[in-house]
């Protein structure tokens, strides 16, 4: 996948059905899939994320990066609100919401072998110059119950 904003990959999504997922500003995440048969296509989702009530209005933010973890092809989001969500795409559930960090999530990335996540939590200048918490960048264990897809309900 690559980001048309600049000349870089934005990830990779190593999924045997040949999936990819896309994110928007407006805080939807949707997982498509390559093969044009009935069958697959059933199992793409979109789905709406990143959104807080605050003060009875609904704020929506952009979905500022996604990263796929390498041994179960689960992905994790981020976005200005803070917060972080690691999504299992063949339930389509979020498998589990990190704790808020001091500004915007810029970036994450999972380990190689998965059981890390690095987290930049950075002012994107979502609200113009202003006084904002000191950039950081965070390294998150993460387990398996957190990155496994679940077991489809019977």
């Amino acid at each position: 996948l690559w980001d048309s904003r600049t000349p870089c990959n934005a990830g990779t999504f190593s999924q045997p059905e040949k999936a990819y997922v896309l994110s928007s500003i407006e805080g939807r995440v949707a997982v498509e899939y390559l093969d044009p048969s009935p069958e697959v296509q059933k199992k793409k989702c979109a789905f709406k994320c990143h959104r807080l009530k605050e003060n009875n209005i609904q704020q929506i933010y952009p979905v500022n990066a996604i990263s796929f973890h390498n041994i179960h092809n689960t992905f994790a989001t981020s976005s200005s609100d803070g917060f972080g969500s690691i999504c299992d795409p063949f339930n389509k559930k979020r498998l589990c919401q990190f704790h808020r960090y001091p500004t915007s999530i810029a970036s994450l990335a999972f380990s190689n072998d998965g059981t890390m996540l690095a987290i930049t939590s950075s002012y994107m200048y979502e609200m113009d110059d202003r006084e904002h918490p000191e950039d950081g960048i965070f390294i998150r264990q993460v387990t398996d119950a957190e990155t496994k897809p679940k077991s489809p309900c019977t």
